[in-house]
């Protein structure tokens, strides 16, 4: 037991550390990415929000890469986890679009910012801190300036690149890591369901029970996203042609949901063309139709989603949704797999693994071409 002295102390640097909380009026947190980074940051932005529930809170993002890339307020709008959002040009060296950053966020003078981008090195993390305090920033918060902050491993300190030894169990995902590096403003399990709840609306799911239409929600659908704007990630539209077809011949007369952007409609019906030859129910194609919260609440209709590491899956898995998602390894095992023991990941280990590529041409993406449909469906087979 501790001493009364240091129990006074540490009471009294609880209450401290409470007021700061309380008095924190404007929170900047910084996140990058589209659909799927921001689904993944869910615990992370439901603990900032607990930490500074009086608080106005605006996210710093950037401007989507990719037309089939969601910004950030297409996930986050509306949730009331954030505010107002602040875009850039991501990996601008422009001093033009730096200075106008620069100036916004020092008229609105944040006192805390809460650091939520991907690790990308120590150096990277000390650099982004310095531009940071350039505004008058008091407090930055979650700032990765160690390795451990930096790895997918519990805080466990590792060599640089893929250990092939290392168990899977001893691997973090990345909503776990980024919640570990908020320690300092408390506890989140990223295992409980509200700490991925998105907050949808009545009228989020109203348009997404309209979009699929009465008669299909009877036939139990089954979701599936057959796109990716990265090529490293891509099973191939053949495969899941092939897997659809598999899938209607067991379970004949269920109702199928197309779940993408705009530009994967055509790829999304042609995968559907198995389905419908080999006896399968009605296709929805919601392609480009619903906003990615309505997709949420779409794919929350679902009794199962079948796709890969994208944003879509990751929408899936935050509603409750089981996934059977089929994973590249160009980043290690875990990382970015769906949270959950309801999913299952279809992931094949090969020593070029975390490799990171988002084009692989060397190795011709030997972790997924090795995939067979058979042993995907092995797996949607044992979830149905």
């Amino acid at each position: 037991m501790r001493p009364a002295s240091a129990r006074l102390t540490l009471g009294y640097m609880a209450r401290r550390q409470g007021t700061a909380k309380a008095a924190a009026r404007r929170v900047l947190i910084y996140r990058l990415g589209s659909l799927g980074d921001m689904v993944v940051a869910l615990p992370a932005l439901h603990l900032v929000e607990r930490a500074f529930p009086n608080a106005e809170r605006r996210l710093l993002t950037n401007v989507p890469v990719s037309s089939k890339a969601a910004p950030a307020e297409g996930v986050l709008g509306g949730s009331g986890l954030v505010q107002g959002f602040v875009r850039y040009p991501l990996g601008t060296r422009s001093v033009w679009h730096l200075a106008r950053l620069w100036w916004t966020l020092v008229r609105w003078r944040p006192q805390v910012v809460v650091y939520l981008a991907g690790a990308r090195g120590v150096a990277v993390a000390r650099r982004d801190a310095r531009f940071f305090r350039l505004f008058g920033a008091r407090r930055l918060v979650g700032v990765p300036l160690t390795e451990a902050m930096q790895q997918n491993t519990y805080g466990a300190e590792r060599a640089a690149g893929y250990v092939a030894g290392l168990f899977e169990v001893d691997l973090e995902p990345e909503a776990a890591r980024l919640v570990r590096c908020l320690a300092e403003l408390g506890e989140a399990d990223v295992e409980e369901p509200a700490s991925w709840d998105l907050r949808l609306s009545d009228v989020e799911r109203e348009a997404a029970a309209s979009a699929i239409g009465e008669d299909a929600l009877r036939l139990r659908p089954i979701a599936v996203s057959v796109g990716t704007k990265v090529q490293a990630k891509d099973w191939g539209r053949d495969n899941w042609r092939a897997l659809l077809a598999r899938v209607a011949e067991q379970s004949p007369g269920r109702a199928l949901l197309l779940v993408g952007a705009g530009e994967e409609a055509d790829a999304s019906e042609f995968a559907a063309g198995g389905w419908r030859e080999r006896g399968g129910g009605p296709v929805v194609n919601l392609c480009g139709r619903l906003s990615p919260r309505e997709s949420a609440a779409a794919l929350a209709r679902a009794e199962i989603f079948l796709g890969h590491d994208s944003g879509p899956m990751h929408l899936a898995a935050a509603v409750g949704t089981p996934c059977v998602a089929v994973f590249a390894a160009r980043n290690l095992p875990r990382q970015w797999f769906p949270v959950g023991r309801q999913h299952r990941v279809v992931y094949h280990r090969v020593e070029c693994a975390g490799c990171g590529l988002e084009t692989c041409i060397e190795q011709g993406k030997k972790c997924l071409v090795s995939i067979g449909v058979e042993e995907v469906f092995g797996v949607v087979s044992s979830k149905l």
